[in-house]
């Protein structure tokens, strides 16, 4: 086992310097749209936490912004050997590091225009290395579920009848309130974190109708009024949720990184599976056709590259699941239920499973008076 940091007097020369931040108040501040954005407690909290988690992904000598440095040794030495040896710094030592060069990265979880604000007040000098206006609010738009339902969604479909998927995006608050007294269904906002801008609607008597009827309706006219729309989507007998991951360099050029296996509890992620590459296509194969896998791999590559071309590099992930086909008992692809333009725990699960060749594991996220990360063995996927 190694020590998952270096002291910061001990530097190697390296051609970049990389500045990895853990920013899980993302999703949310895209939703609001502010550079005054202010993150709720919950969102602080598991930064505060988890700030270290970048370690996981990061390079031998990479810096990792934290709230506090000892914290975030202490919080991650029960996986110091699954981590790299990175510098932990904090806001005033960011606030001293020379950037007064090109050969600066900042890598954060996420680009919006509310952490951009809060690293210029930590050092001006960072505002070279980081998206202008436009970019920023290319970015949001991209980020938005809209563009993902209407632009992704058609093209991975192709009327493969393996393929099911469908998202409406609807501006009128009676609109969308009509549509939720049809068939089960799942509201959602634009721009939300993990499970906490989503409604279920279910037909029975888990709802008593005059409660929640005026909790729905008042939910949508609230999220219509701050992001413009909701999306409306079809309730599946989902079986398994999976995620491709992908990075695109600045020349839009995405290339893939592997499949994800994650779990979710009402939309919440819960945890991701550790495993190789081909154990996790044995396990799809056991539902799905790889072939069509693949070729939707590809599709969703040649989809975006246009769409990222000037305007984001990093990493991303396309949120999928296999269902149930409701009429004959099959089981069907949903390509794509979200597309994250942003740092993935499915991509932390694959730098961790890199490490990994003794066993299936499950990393998971859980809240006990402080988030912690754990990693435990699994029998069997």
């Amino acid at each position: 086992m190694f020590a998952p940091f270096l002291p910061l007097n001990i530097r190697k020369e390296r051609k970049t310097v990389k500045i990895h931040i853990f920013n899980p108040e993302h999703d949310i501040a895209l939703g609001i749209g502010s550079d005054r954005f202010t993150a709720p407690h919950a969102a602080c909290r598991l930064r505060a936490d988890l700030g270290f988690l970048p370690a996981l992904w990061a390079e031998d000598g990479d810096y990792v912004l934290v709230d506090d440095v000892e914290t975030a040794k202490t919080s991650s030495k029960h996986i110091g050997n699954l981590m790299h040896r990175v510098h932990f710094i904090t806001p005033n030592r960011l606030a001293t590091l020379p950037v007064d060069d090109t050969n600066t990265a900042i890598l954060p979880w996420g680009w919006d225009v509310a952490l951009c604000r809060r690293l210029t007040a930590y050092n001006p000098d960072l505002v070279h290395f980081m998206p202008d206006e436009v970019v920023l609010s290319r970015i949001r738009m991209l980020s938005n579920r809209r563009f993902a339902a209407e632009n992704l969604l058609p093209q991975l479909l192709n009327g493969d009848d393996r393929l099911i998927g469908q998202s409406r995006y609807l501006q009128d608050a009676d609109e969308a309130w009509q549509a939720t007294h049809n068939d089960e269904c799942v509201l959602k906002a634009p721009w939300s974190s993990s499970g906490r801008g989503l409604r279920y609607v279910l037909h029975d008597e888990k709802h008593p109708e005059e409660s929640y009827r005026i909790h729905l309706q008042g939910w949508i006219r609230n999220v219509i009024r701050h992001q413009g729309g909701v999306m409306l989507e079809p309730l599946y007998r989902k079986v398994k949720d999976l995620g491709a991951e992908f990075t695109a360099d600045a020349d839009g050029k995405i290339r893939f990184e592997g499949l994800s296996v994650f779990k979710t509890v009402n939309g919440s992620y819960t945890g991701n599976v550790l495993a190789s590459e081909a154990d996790k296509r044995e396990m799809f194969g056991r539902y799905l056709d790889l072939a069509l896998l693949d070729r939707t791999i590809e599709c969703i590559m040649q989809t975006l590259t246009p769409c990222f071309k000037g305007v984001y590099a990093g990493p991303f992930g396309v949120d999928m699941m296999i269902v149930v086909d409701e009429h004959n008992g099959s089981f069907l692809l949903h390509p794509c239920v979200e597309l994250n333009l942003r740092q993935t725990m499915g991509h932390a699960a694959l730098a961790v499973s890199a490490q990994i060749h003794d066993s299936y594991r499950i990393m998971s996220i859980r809240y006990s008076e402080k988030y912690r990360l754990s990693v435990r063995k699994i029998t069997r996927l």
